[in-house]
Order: C-alpha cells, then sequence, then structure tokens
C-alpha cells in the first residue's frame, strides 16, 4: 500500500495526523538559563498551526553548567516541569505532538568556552570548533547518563509526548560513536560494541525512569561521510539493531560531519535547490532502515512534496523530518496540503542563525527578540 504524507499513523503509543516531523533545531531565543520567552512559544506555535504533526523542540541542555549554545531550552533541573506543562498543553491544543530533545553538547561549541568545564570522550581538539575537552572519567559518564535519564523524567512529567536523545552533529554522544573522537582504550572505547556503550546505557537508564511505553527516539548519523575516521552505515546500522532491540521507539537518521576539511558535507547543505542535491542522507539512511522494523525518521534537505513521497515509498523509511522550510514557512505543511506542488519561498541558503535568534533572513528585519 502507497504511503501518503497525509495520512494517519502510530508510533508507540502515539497517534500522529501526518507523515511530516519538524526536527529539533536550536531557535536561540530562550533565556539565559534556558527557560521559555514570549518569541519561543510563538514560534512553538505557529508550527503547530501550520500542520506539522509532530514537533521535535531544540535541543535542551541536561546539566546547567553545560550549555553548548545560548539561547538554547534547559531541562536540567525539575524547575522546568511545572514552566513546561502550559506550554505543551497549548501545543496539543493547536493540534501537534510535541517531543523534547535533550543533549550533552560537549567540545562542539563555541559559547563560553574559557572557564567551564568541557567533556569529551578522549582528549582530542574538535576540528570544527578547535576546542579541546577534559577526557571523561568514568564517573564522569555516570554524570552524564543520569542527567540523561532525570531529564526524561522531567520531560514525561511535564507532558511531552516522548524524548529525543541527541547522538548526532558531533555532539557528545556522537563522538562516543566516532572513532576520530573517540580514542579510548577502556570499555567505552574501541570496537563499536564499546563506543554504543554508553548510548544503550542511557537508552537503559531512561527507560528506567519512563517506563517501557513511553516513546523514546533517538537522532543519529547514518553515516558521518568522513572516510575511515568516522561513523560507517555497517556500524550505524548495528547500533540501530541493538537499539532496536532494547527498546528505542524510533530512529532519526541524519549525518555528515563539522570538519573544515570537507565543506560540502556538512550536516545542514546549503544550494540545494535541484533535486539531486536534496535528501543528502537518504541512500544511506535508505540501506539501515531496510534492515530494521522500528520507525525510520528522514532528516536532510527535504524540500519537494512528491520527492518526499518518493522517499517513503522507496524505502523502508516512515517519517520525513524538516527545519529551514519550516523557519521560512511554519504553514508550509498547510500549503501542501492544499497544493502539493507548492515551492517552499526557502532558499536553502542557511543564513538562518542570527545572534539575535535564529529566523529565516526573509523575516528577520520584521522581527524584534528579546531576551
Amino acid at each position: 500500500m502507497q504511503k501518503k504524507i497525509f495520512e494517519a499513523t502510530r508510533i508507540g503509543n502515539l497517534e500522529l495526523k501526518n507523515r511530516l516531523w519538524r526536527s529539533a533545531t536550536w531557535l536561540n531565543q530562550a533565556d539565559e538559563k534556558g527557560h521559555l520567552t514570549s518569541e519561543l512559544i510563538t514560534r512553538y506555535e505557529e508550527l503547530a498551526k501550520g500542520g506539522v504533526g509532530s514537533i521535535i523542540t531544540g535541543y535542551a541542555h541536561v546539566l546547567e553548567q553545560e550549555q553548548p549554545n545560548a539561547g538554547m531550552l534547559g531541562i536540567y533541573s525539575d524547575d522546568f516541569i511545572e514552566e513546561y506543562r502550559p506550554f505543551v498543553k497549548r501545543i496539543h491544543e493547536l493540534g501537534a505532538k510535541l517531543i523534547m530533545q535533550v543533549c550533552y553538547g560537549g567540545s562542539s561549541t563555541k559559547f563560553q568556552t574559557k572557564g567551564r568545564l568541557i567533556w569529551g570522550p578522549s582528549a582530542v581538539q574538535n576540528p570544527g570548533y578547535r576546542v579541546t575537552p577534559t577526557r571523561m572519567k568514568i564517573a564522569d559518564i555516570k554524570t552524564v547518563i543520569d542527567a540523561y535519564a532525570q531529564s526524561a523524567r522531567r520531560v514525561k512529567e511535564a507532558g511531552f509526548d516522548g524524548v529525543q536523545i541527541h547522538a548526532a552533529h558531533a555532539y557528545l554522544y556522537s563522538q562516543f560513536l566516532s572513532p576520530y573522537f573517540n580514542r579510548r582504550t577502556d570499555a567505552y572505547g574501541g570496537s563499536i560494541e564499546n563506543r554504543a556503550r554508553i548510548i544503550f546505557e542511557t537508552l537503559e537508564a531512561v527507560r528506567q525512569e519512563v517506563g517501557p511505553d513511553y516513546p523514546v527516539l533517538i537522532k543519529m548519523h547514518s553515516t558521518d561521510d568522513w572516510d575511515a575516521n568516522g561513523l560507517t552505515p555497517i556500524e550505524s546500522l548495528w547500533v540501530a539493531k541493538e537499539l532496536e532491540k532494547r527498546g528505542i521507539t524510533a530512529i532519526e537518521f541524519s549525518g555528515g560531519n563539522r570538519d573544515f576539511k570537507y565543506p560540502l558535507k556538512k550536516p545542514i547543505r546549503a544550494k540545494i535547490l535541484k533535486r539531486e542535491k536534496q535528501a543528502y542522507f537518504f541512500e544511506a539512511t535508505k540501506q539501515i532502515a531496510a534492515e530494521l522494523t522500528v520507525p525510520v525518521i528522514s532528516v536532510g534537505g527535504h524540500r519537494n512534496f512528491e520527492f518526499m513521497e518518493h522517499i517513503l515509498n522507496d524505502s523502508n523509511i516512515s517519517y520525513v523530518s524538516l527545519s529551514r522550510t519550516l523557519f521560512s514557512e511554519p504553514d508550509l505543511p498547510n500549503k501542501w496540503m492544499e497544493n502539493p506542488d507548492y515551492d517552499p519561498r526557502c532558499t536553502s541558503c542557511s543564513k538562518c542563525w542570527s545572534p539575535e535568534g535564529n529566523i529565516c533572513i526573509l523575516d528577520r528585519k520584521k522581527s524584534v527578540v528579546h531576551k
């Protein structure tokens, strides 16, 4: 049976109104402690009104002292639970599901790097950010695992529909998976079984806090596009199969790297108006999805409605997620519902990012952002 973007489906106990997801994206509009602002709430309300079935929030930091970017959400304290409840309720009222992405950033950061402790699997300089982290001790690893687990508990108690573990884009858990960053020789380094250990232990700890049925997703790489330095599709498939056995609810596959030596292999790529440049992680994700039964979400350069439906029906991929196109037009799903041939306003210029808030450049002059 042909899969359609605008059809209802189910992931675990979640009923989804369509197959479109808003992929987690840092908006740079929370306050300095990670609390909600009126501007940030408005952005999510616009997304929910715009017709996307499921929204994954921008990443939220799980430890107060570890913040990879300014203006990102926080989930490091129980104080956030009551704050998020009305926010989640409002998004539900507008017809969308809401999942929170949780993250420890590590050395992929330019934010206040002096004078704070930044952990990594090994003391290897980050090629994109030039930050060298402190090698984690076993006790540090346990601290981060517990931080993820407690954050997931808070996410559930706040009423979110699920939690997503961020293990992509050269943040800490992505670094553990990568042989470039992970030079360890103990139980957390070396073989892919060891490099993935921190993720498996985190999933187990999260499940202990939220139970067996609460949706727990992960975002990870299909490939780093980094030759022998990175995570290969074969290794990604092995990790995904293990996560499937261990109770993951769904997997969103991204990819790429932030090494300046590979400018055309970034996780976010510009100038992708031509169809052959879109869906740039599709082939690797397709190969992995073919071996899985857990639902797979494809991300990376999706902007053509017909092509997205082709992706769904030419693979075992169940969902597609978008980001920059929804920066530019949060009501893009509604527009596609009326006219599948609608061409998004977004030009994939990747100029969304600004210290004043990550907003489409076409709208930035219209917006006044207060933090």
